[in-house]
């Protein structure tokens, strides 16, 4: 690598995770940013999108225009920077003006298919407005299907993070049933945070959801999650 390419890469090492909400917002910045700063980033920085008030349910998604509006902000006014976002797809508007772009079709079993349906659609989408080659900037990422199917990777490590040891086996009895953490599935009874509220009374997301994430540990959680661990080898190659 020649002098000037080097210093391109250089400034490029600097990453910036839209995300929805405090619990993602604690992740990145307790969990995500070390292990890639480590990796080579100069820094792993959080932004919660959009205007809360905007949202129709505590902790919901905002609007897919408001979001995008966040996201071509950020890319234009620094373009020395990488933009990824982490989201859940359990929850993401379908229809209307609120709508983020692929999930309406994305349907079926196929995690992997769904997941990249979205983030598909969703790079189009703002290379799309900014008419610019946004290949190596943005990096758009959902989770699937939410943030605590993550946490199924260890349910050892998740009941004792939370101070349920006794969940273990309850826990470990919802993992069984499905591939991998990140097929178990969305609907409003038995998404992935109904399955932890049930058992769990005054379960705090934001709280006891890093607290799990940390125990448990980002390679514990790549090896469980093709997904999100094809999420990071992507942001890795961008500073190796």
């Amino acid at each position: 690598m020649n002098s000037a390419a080097g210093q391109s890469r250089i400034r490029m090492a600097r990453l910036l995770v839209h995300v929805e909400g405090q619990t993602e917002e604690n992740f990145v910045n307790e969990a995500l940013s070390p292990y890639l700063v480590a990796a080579g980033y100069h820094s792993v920085d959080a932004r919660i999108v959009g205007n809360a008030r905007q949202r129709s349910r505590r902790g919901g998604i905002i609007p897919w225009p408001s979001v995008r509006r966040d996201i071509v902000g950020h890319l234009r006014e620094d373009s020395e920077c990488i933009a990824t976002t982490m989201v859940d797809f359990y929850g993401l508007p379908q229809n209307g003006a609120a709508a983020w772009p692929g999930r309406l079709n994305a349907i079926g079993p196929n995690v992997l298919k769904k997941a990249g349906q979205v983030e598909k659609a969703l790079f189009e989408d703002v290379a799309v407005l900014m008419k610019a080659d946004l290949r190596g900037r943005f990096i758009p990422f959902v989770v699937m299907h939410e943030f605590e199917g993550l946490l199924f990777s260890d349910c050892a490590a998740f009941s004792r993070a939370i101070s349920r040891p006794n969940l273990e086996a309850k826990f470990t009895a919802v993992r069984n049933q499905f591939e991998t953490p990140e097929d178990i599935n969305d609907s409003p009874i038995t998404a992935p945070s109904k399955r932890v509220e049930e058992p769990v009374a005054g379960y705090e997301k934001r709280f006891l959801g890093t607290l799990a994430a940390l125990e448990i540990g980002l390679d514990r959680i790549r090896g469980e999650c093709a997904h999100f661990d094809d999420w990071i080898k992507r942001l890795e190659a961008l500073v190796q």
